[in-house]
């Protein structure tokens, strides 16, 4: 039996089963051995994880983990920490980004992206990542994930540069004040996830000229900073949440830059169980 993970920043999708049809998905929370040490990331797996599963872990026999934060040192990690609980599978971890390129490309070339709580990309030969630009995380980088929107939307809103009813809207529907958004964006911990929070209240007012302009400098700028770069000209192709509910605005600011869009998958765990199966 398989056993599939695409883990981000907030949550893991996963999937168990012999063929891509039949299976069982779930998910639990996010896994990034990154931030979180070895005890938290058993706790998951031993609290969330194997409760869902249909059948005895033992009978696991391949485990493909796909995951934000899996360096290499960071992926053997991980793999031990799997082995605790699956002892009779081989298991591969790998990162979320080639697991975004094999759900998104399948075993054609291309670039992909990531456009999630956090944001990268990649060129993509068909079998394996040949560049990465560095994403840099929210703070230097990700421009056009949710937690870089986020950020960018909430720190506009208060320096007055959008308008000020959708300023007084975000802060009567999350109960906010400027002192507790400071507190969580600098004091508190996972301020990427806090920042990405705010994506709802974007997307129901995106069709507002003022917000319209918004979205378009973000992914311009996403355009400029991980795929110009790569100075190719395979389509680009996208996973994530923000990547599928943006759709349209991405696509009008490619057509406006002249970049070839390629597919756009909601959940790697899709694409991934076509492609392992």
């Amino acid at each position: 039996m398989l056993l599939l993970a695409d883990s981000g920043a907030t949550k893991t999708d996963w999937y168990i089963g012999n063929n891509p049809t039949d299976g069982l998905q779930f998910q639990t929370e996010g896994i990034n051995p990154f931030h979180q040490s070895p005890s938290i990331i058993c706790t998951i797996l031993e609290k969330q994880l194997l409760p869902h599963l249909p059948v005895s872990p033992a009978s696991c026999h391949r485990i493909f983990f796909y995951g934000a934060g899996c360096t290499p040192a960071k992926s053997l990690e991980v793999a031990r920490i799997l082995q605790i609980f699956f002892t009779n599978a081989q298991i591969f971890v790998e990162s979320d980004l080639l697991g975004a390129a094999r759900s998104a490309c399948k075993d054609h070339p291309g670039i992909a992206c990531i456009l999630g709580t956090g944001s990268n990309s990649c060129l993509y030969d068909g079998r394996q990542i040949v560049r990465n630009i560095p994403p840099l995380g929210y703070i230097l980088g990700d421009e056009g994930s949710g937690a870089y929107r986020g950020k960018r939307f909430i720190g506009d809103c208060l320096k007055g540069q959008l308008p000020e009813k959708l300023r007084d809207g975000l802060l009567e529907e999350y109960k906010l004040t400027m002192a507790d958004i400071l507190d969580r964006v600098y004091r508190q911990p996972q301020a990427n996830r806090f920042l990405a929070g705010f994506t709802p209240y974007i997307y129901r007012h995106k069709e507002e000229t003022e917000v319209q302009h918004f979205l378009s400098d973000c992914f311009r700028e996403f355009f400029l900073r991980n795929i110009l770069p790569y100075e190719s000209d395979q389509p680009v192709s996208f996973v994530g949440s923000i990547a599928w509910f943006f759709r349209k605005e991405i696509e009008e600011t490619a057509r406006q830059m002249n970049i070839s869009v390629g597919t756009f998958v909601k959940s790697p765990i899709e694409g991934l169980k076509v492609y392992h199966f």
